[in-house]
């Protein structure tokens, strides 16, 4: 008979492909789940894992484990939230995966709300510049600039961002403000770093520098994989940068450059694994945060620099 326990470990391990992020996980060290990794091969006399430099990936036999791993791992779920239903409590862990940009300026503010509702909750949010893997398990829910296409996953359009042309006011005082777009030949830009951007979605700066438009290659003084260090070199006057619209408006230090021509529209998506989405936690946060940036498209769209703030208990429903 299989070990859950051993289960736990195989997961988690095919999960990261890595030992140092499954025994960070699973609150072990390093060499104890290697010798438990190599002696639930013992016991079952297959090979489970290709180890390499690059990491632990899965043989035919245990791909063909993973997915009655993933199986009995989503029935202890299921089990646990009965359990949890039964006693009206909603409590444990939720991971959220979220953009830097937005897991920081909008997300983090509006889940004060959610905690203050749901004090058995722990809120792990994961604001990173680039995309976590659902996958892999490194969140249970996630929050992305364009729709994921793996399968098994619930997906939602969750809100509609804007962003514009930025520059500081001392940048534009030593260098003018452009007129047009065509002149932004002439200027120094501010972007993301080619090689590193994790999606499409944000080049932002293509269509605007198009050198049949601008008549030159455009001039980045400074790239980074972070919105954030470009807002801020953006403050500092280091060049124009495309920002959303619910960092910069709130910046006293940035003001709008060629507003009437530039106005990028963008989406958010939000994403869960199924079994993860019928959890009562998750459920709860997932409709948290549509109904919030519902409440916020007008600050989301650069029309309004004021992001609403939802009740930290919610409003009672009308009776009828």
């Amino acid at each position: 008979m299989l070990d859950w326990h051993d289960i736990q470990i195989f997961l988690e391990v095919a999960r990261t492909q890595r030992l140092t992020d499954a025994a960070r996980r699973l609150g072990l060290d390093h060499s104890t789940l290697s010798r438990r990794t190599r002696r639930f091969e013992q016991k079952l006399n297959t090979q489970l894992f290709e180890r390499s430099t690059h990491g632990y990936h899965l043989t035919e036999a245990g791909q063909q484990l993973l997915a009655h791993a993933e199986e009995m791992a989503r029935h202890a779920f299921e089990a646990g939230e009965s359990l949890s239903d039964k006693d009206h409590q909603v409590s444990g862990q939720i991971r959220l995966g979220v953009t830097e940009g937005f897991g920081t300026w909008v997300i983090a503010p509006l889940l004060s709300a959610f905690c203050s509702r749901h004090p058995g909750v722990t809120l792990d949010l994961l604001a990173l510049p680039r995309v976590v893997n659902l996958s892999r398990h490194e969140a249970d829910l996630a929050i992305t600039v364009e729709r994921p296409v793996s399968p098994g996953l619930v997906i939602s359009r969750l809100c509609d961002y804007r962003l514009r042309l930025y520059a500081s006011h001392a940048y534009l005082a030593r260098h003018g403000r452009p007129a047009r777009l065509a002149e932004l030949g002439k200027h120094r830009l501010i972007g993301y770093v080619d090689d590193l951007i994790f999606s499409q979605q944000l080049s932002y700066l293509e269509p605007l520098v198009d050198p049949a438009v601008v008549g030159r290659p455009p001039h980045l003084t400074v790239r980074s994989t972070s919105v954030t260090t470009q807002q801020v070199a953006c403050r500092h006057g280091a060049g124009l940068a495309v920002l959303p619209c619910f960092m910069a408006e709130t910046d006293a230090g940035l003001e709008r450059v060629l507003a009437e021509e530039v106005a990028v529209d963008r989406q958010f998506w939000i994403t869960a694994r199924q079994e993860q989405r019928r959890l009562a936690r998750v459920r709860l946060l997932w409709d948290f945060l549509r109904e919030a940036l519902e409440a916020n498209h007008a600050f989301l769209m650069g029309e309004s620099h004021e992001l609403r703030l939802p009740e930290a208990t919610p409003a009672p429903s009308s009776p009828g």
